[in-house]
């Protein structure tokens, strides 16, 4: 085996059996493994050996899974160390909870050493993604439109991994994806020549837009898949459970913002992934805005969303064209949609994917 590499990932379960078979998966991978039986155990681990990665079951004695994040959370020296939580599907709820108080993955016991090393290896990637757009936005004491062009391809990696993350939950693959970033690019720019956004809408507002675009959906990390997936009438509870995701998506976002510095993408990211389901006539969640009290980039996201989505085959329907598309979006005008967005995009629709 080649020699050991310094990433140190703190597994903290109770059960012996679980941290074993972790502990073996984790050497052979080539990191270093630190063990912990609880919350307690853990915080002086932490202290002493600083993880780049921590693995912790939920329920535990002394101190449980849930308040070990929020401690870390609070600390500004191990809130960035990101915290992948060990549940049964039974425990989607304490999943949820998880990634609101800032846990960024969750594996389902009994698991499989495939899915435990996928899951190490991205977020070890994403957090060393993270610390250097971190550094970076530390180091940076130039304008907003200057970050934006040195930092592009940070933010890149971070928003594609973190898609990553949850287009394993979600039932929409890589050309859904492209075609957000690209009809919101397109939908945008003609917006920018209206006179009510013109002045609203400048070409670095374009370029984020259309980065930022695809982080709508990450909440879908903390949704079970079968819930997401599900082929027959979802029942309220599912329903409920998936309009967490605009806060949970939110939640993650906003506690990569404070890993650094100010910047538009990650605001803009923020808007999207929380408000993208709101109203125009405050009927929407989480927080029932309506109009204007919706930001402008939600708003176009959820017109083009409603355009991929129907325009795309689903396993209990076919495609609709796109003429039929911006027929049922047009309906939704000033109740779901803002009408003047609703307007110019059946003006530009042609020039869709």
């Amino acid at each position: 085996m080649s020699e050991q590499k310094k990433e140190k990932i703190l597994i903290v379960d109770d059960v012996e059996a679980n941290r074993m078979v972790l502990k073996d998966i984790i050497s052979q991978m080539g990191y270093q493994p630190l063990l912990a039986e609880n919350g307690v155990q853990a915080l002086k681990i932490v202290e002493r050996f600083f993880p780049q990665l921590i693995i912790s079951d939920i329920a535990m004695p002394q101190m449980d899974g849930l308040e070990l994040c929020e401690r870390l959370k609070r600390d500004p020296r191990t809130r960035d160390i990101p915290i992948l939580f060990l549940s049964a599907y039974a425990d989607a709820s304490d999943v949820v909870k998880g990634f609101e108080i800032g846990g960024v993955d969750y594996i389902v016991k009994p698991f499989l050493p495939e899915v435990v090393k996928a899951r190490i290896s991205l977020h070890l990637k994403l957090y060393e993604t993270q610390q250097e757009l971190s550094k970076s936005n530390r180091m940076l004491q130039t304008s907003v439109k200057e970050q934006l062009k040195m930092l592009e391809q940070e933010k890149k990696n971070v928003l594609y991994a973190l898609v990553r993350v949850a287009r394993e939950n979600d039932a929409f693959g890589s050309e859904h994806l492209e075609r957000m970033c690209y009809n919101c690019h397109v939908l945008s720019e003609a917006l920018q020549l209206t006179p009510e956004y013109g002045s609203k809408i400048s070409d670095d507002y374009v370029e984020v837009l259309a980065l930022a675009a695809p982080l709508c959906d990450l909440g879908n990390v903390g949704i079970p898949k079968e819930v997401l997936q599900k082929v027959d009438p979802l029942e309220e509870q599912d329903l409920d459970l998936i309009r967490r995701h605009t806060i949970i998506g939110g939640n993650i976002i906003d506690d990569v913002q404070k890993t650094g510095e100010y910047n538009e993408f990650l605001k803009m990211s923020y808007d999207i992934a929380r408000f993208h389901h709101e109203y125009y006539d405050g009927s929407g969640y989480p927080e029932g805005r309506k109009g204007d009290e919706i930001p402008l980039a939600a708003q176009i996201v959820s017109v083009v969303s409603a355009f991929c989505a129907i325009t795309e085959k689903r396993v209990y329907r076919d495609a609709f064209s796109r003429e039929e598309a911006i027929e049922m979006i047009n309906k939704q005008s000033g109740i779901k949609f803002n009408p003047r967005i609703c307007e110019v995009l059946a003006m530009i629709y042609r020039q869709l994917h």
